[in-house]
């Protein structure tokens, strides 16, 4: 999972890319839905931010949050199309909807980079869930003529650290904290 600080959103009221979605297959033959989150999934993103183990929390937000804060959910749900995006993994288990995995960017001023994040639930890790979520990611920044997609992490993450290595980031430690690592995917 990639643990970052994405920034505020602001809604420019413009239309979602319904065209981004789709259903996948993991390897045990569980059907996952990934398309882009909106302001509907206010109560699926806080339940999913909810169910984070403190750990997980840690590693994404590289501290904790309070999913009862209305103005962040606002602020991972309602997001600029322009400038972020956001996939959700959804899985439908016992009936109900359930989100079980998110990536993220958010484009930097210059339009050439965006700081990315992901997280994917404690019970679904393992799955394919991170890599999935993070190649539409990556192809949606590259079809927008991003060239960097960039992290903070914890330097302790080791899963983000396997994930990236796998996608092709590279590492380095940051030069202002020997706590954090920066990964970087040239695309």
């Amino acid at each position: 999972m990639i643990s970052t600080h994405l920034g505020p959103a602001i809604n420019t009221g413009k239309p979602a890319n319904e065209d981004l979605h789709w259903t996948e297959t993991l390897a045990d033959g569980t059907h996952v839905i990934v398309r882009p989150i909106g302001p509907a999934d206010a109560d699926l993103e806080r339940e999913f931010i909810a169910r984070l183990s403190p750990e997980s929390q840690r590693l994404r937000f590289l501290g904790h949050v309070n999913p009862s804060d209305d103005a962040l959910i606002h602020r991972f749900t309602d997001i600029d199309r322009d400038h972020e995006m956001a996939f959700i993994a959804l899985v439908h288990r016992d009936g109900e909807k359930r989100e079980i995995g998110v990536s993220r960017y958010s484009m930097d001023a210059d339009g050439n980079s965006c700081e990315c994040a992901i997280v994917v639930s404690d019970e679904w890790r393992g799955k394919g869930i991170g890599s999935l979520l993070m190649r539409h990611l990556i192809d949606v920044a590259r079809t927008r003529g991003i060239r960097t997609m960039w992290s903070i992490d914890a330097a302790d993450n080791s899963g983000m650290r396997d994930l990236a290595a796998h996608l092709g980031f590279t590492r380095e430690r940051d030069p202002d904290d020997a706590t954090l690592v920066i990964h970087t995917l040239a695309l």
